[in-house]
């Protein structure tokens, strides 16, 4: 008997160390593609409200649905990339055209850039040079900080690189996405009974709970970010700012990560002072603190919509996922902090909310 005891035991532990192994060999394959998969379900989550309507208005047929969701997304990214793009290298040949044949002039400071407080004699001055003689200027400051404009140029390659790369898996991502939409039917059934495996009865919840929680960052975050970079753009466009797609696309990663557009909009803006009147300057400064405070009244409206959890909490999951995981950790630390946090008041209130 003890023997066949050790012999179960035996079988139970090899048993296990197979599937360890199957489940680590698994996930060892599916790596190079986790993140594409990830935003492929977050995007497919994000949409499967309109999706659904979509695919009822066409008469159910969600496979076609799914095609034209799909062309839509890629139409989506791929028709401002390639205008962004088309306006930076268009921008960026004009400048260095007319640096090469020596047509390009920046326009002389005002007087009252020597007002300005602690900045305004230096800039002043170093403008002056610039607008006199600028390939002077630049020859002196490489001289100098030859190893600083190395260390610069390599951080924009390698920047660059970077977004190249997200917008490839975001295209991936998409295509994946509507593959997922063609079969939500299916993806919703496995994915209940995948939580009912780990959670029980509250499966259903718990899967409403994460989805909730996906969409109102959709909509709290990247959807406030988007509005603020298009605000941007007309505002730039209108006052005939150069290399506008570059500077939307900045606003853009500034929002996306929480950080204020001014931080990109207020240099711009002290460029305006310096080559228009005092008037449209002004216009255009109050309307790019508009844009850059339109998150703090929109936040309230979407963030934490439609799940029964504090907006403080899903922001800071939002953040802090971030900060830890990257772009990525926006939904994953919003999701895992609450998640944590109906746990947590389930346990201090046995009554209280649950899942």
């Amino acid at each position: 008997m003890k023997n066949l005891n050790n012999n179960r035991n035996i079988e139970f532990l090899i048993h296990i160390g197979l599937l360890i192994l199957l489940v680590a060999a698994s996930l060892m394959i599916l790596a190079p593609f986790m993140i594409i998969l990830i935003w492929g379900v977050i995007i497919a989550v994000a949409q499967f409200p309109l999706f659904k309507t979509s695919a009822e208005i066409l008469g159910n047929k969600k496979t076609i649905t799914a095609v034209l969701f799909t062309l839509a997304g890629l139409m989506i990214i791929i028709i401002p990339s390639l205008i962004l793009a088309e306006s930076s290298a268009s921008g960026y040949q004009n400048l260095l055209r007319a640096f090469e044949e020596g047509r390009l002039t920046i326009p002389p400071p005002t007087e009252n850039v020597k007002e300005w407080p602690l900045i305004g004699e230096n800039l002043y001055s170093i403008w002056v040079q610039a607008s006199n003689n600028l390939l002077e200027l630049l020859s002196k400051y490489n001289g100098q900080h030859s190893e600083q404009v190395k260390d610069f140029v390599g951080w924009v390659l390698k920047t660059l690189t970077s977004i190249g790369l997200t917008f490839l898996q975001f295209l991936v991502s998409i295509i994946i996405a509507g593959a997922l939409l063609a079969k939500a039917d299916v993806g919703v059934e496995t994915a209940k009974e995948f939580a009912k495996k780990l959670v029980g009865d509250n499966a259903e919840n718990f899967i409403n709970l994460i989805i909730g929680t996906i969409r109102s960052v959709v909509q709290g975050i990247l959807g406030i970010a988007l509005i603020q970079a298009f605000a941007s753009a007309i505002l730039l466009i209108i006052f005939n700012i150069p290399l506008l797609g570059l500077w939307t696309l900045f606003v853009l990663i500034l929002a996306t990560v929480q950080l204020p557009p001014i931080l990109i909009l207020g240099p711009i803006s002290i460029y305006v002072f310096s080559v228009l009147d005092t008037a449209p300057a002004t216009i255009f400064t109050v309307f790019a603190l508009l844009i850059g405070s339109i998150d703090n009244f929109l936040k309230p409206l979407f963030l934490g919509r439609g799940v029964d959890i504090p907006m403080l909490v899903i922001l800071l999951g939002a953040i802090g996922g971030m900060l830890a995981f990257g772009i990525l950790g926006l939904f994953v630390g919003a999701v895992i902090l609450a998640v944590s946090y109906k746990l947590m008041m389930a346990w201090l209130y046995a009554d209280g909310p649950t899942f």
